[in-house]
């Protein structure tokens, strides 16, 4: 692979210039050689984006809703930056661009940036590159970035971990209504939309979803409360509420500190994952399948648990890096 010349290409991405923003987020997906060297010209240049993350089952409206929310922060002069994650291609493995084409409203818009990522087999809604990817849109300049999930269930709850506030989609007549009584859905949701409120049992829906959010844990009165808003996003009914619901709970996380916990906590993963991926890596190096294998061998033998195993090639593993530093 080529190299870049990565501060050009950053410098060109804080311009505005699209094909610099798909140039850098294209180096996160495939791994490219220089991502420490793109993460490392980007770190100062970022926290200043708001994170949106929606997520909700097939078939809700979250391309449409995440459509109508890009044209209300249009409105209000912000730019926009939108990661739609679709699901991969059983053919090519790259991402299935539904999301995209429905949101082709804004493609001429240069305030607004939108990139389809596949899953590649990655559970929890998302990718596994969609961190580095949002960080590279918010170095880019972007004011909110509305990251939206594949269609997902209730154990599929990964975008809590990724952004600020997390939008949660149902919609009248699709089962959303037992679907909210089940563990998951119902910890992850700053704010609920009930979209397609045009339809029967909209209001039913609201009412048993405010039924379930009373029976959660108890809140003292300065707790956040989830709101509830119903929305008919193919018109853009409702979406300036939804908006406004956001604002508020950004406010509210900023006065308790809450926001930057939130961040903490998702940079604190972050490097988890990435030193937990390096640490794999240097495993196979050291030892290769064949150590790995004799020990698996021993466990399922009987000769040896897990986790004398588990030590036994962490041993190895310290003993081979004091090698090399020798």
């Amino acid at each position: 692979m080529t190299a870049v010349d990565v501060p050009q290409l950053v410098a060109q991405a804080r311009e505005g210039r699209p094909r610099a923003v798909a140039r850098l987020i294209s180096l996160v997906e495939g791994a490219s050689p220089q991502l420490r060297e793109v993460m490392a010209a980007l770190a100062p240049l970022t926290g200043g984006a708001y994170v949106v993350g929606l997520t909700g089952s097939p078939g809700v409206g979250k391309s449409t809703s995440t459509s109508a929310l890009v044209s209300a922060y249009r409105r209000a002069g912000k730019r926009v930056g939108v990661l739609a994650v679709d699901p991969s291609s059983p053919f090519s493995g790259g991402a299935l661009l539904g999301d995209r084409v429905r949101m082709s409203d804004h493609a001429s818009d240069p305030g607004v940036y939108i990139r389809s990522m596949a899953t590649r087999g990655h559970l929890g809604g998302l990718a596994w590159a969609a961190p580095q990817a949002i960080r590279v849109l918010d170095a880019a300049g972007c004011d909110v970035i509305l990251v939206e999930t594949v269609g997902v269930g209730q154990s599929e709850v990964e975008i809590a971990s990724q952004a600020d506030t997390s939008v949660v989609l149902l919609a009248p007549g699709m089962g959303d209504g037992i679907q909210a009584a089940k563990a998951g859905i119902l910890e992850i949701g700053d704010v609920y939309v009930v979209n397609k409120a045009d339809r029967d049992g909209a209001d039913a829906t609201a009412r048993e979803l405010n039924h379930m959010l009373g029976l959660g844990e108890a809140r003292g009165r300065d707790d956040w409360r989830p709101p509830i808003v119903k929305t008919v996003a193919a018109r853009g009914q409702g979406i300036d509420e939804v908006v406004e619901a956001l604002e508020k709970h950004r406010a509210w996380m900023d006065e308790r500190g809450v926001l930057a916990e939130r961040r903490a906590a998702r940079a604190a993963r972050e490097v988890e994952t990435i030193a937990v991926t390096a640490l794999r890596a240097r495993m196979a190096d050291v030892h290769g399948d064949a150590h790995l294998g004799a020990l698996a061998a021993r466990v399922a033998e009987g000769e040896l648990d897990p986790y004398a195993a588990a030590d036994a090639l962490l041993a190895t593993l310290t003993e081979a890096q004091d090698q090399a530093r020798a």
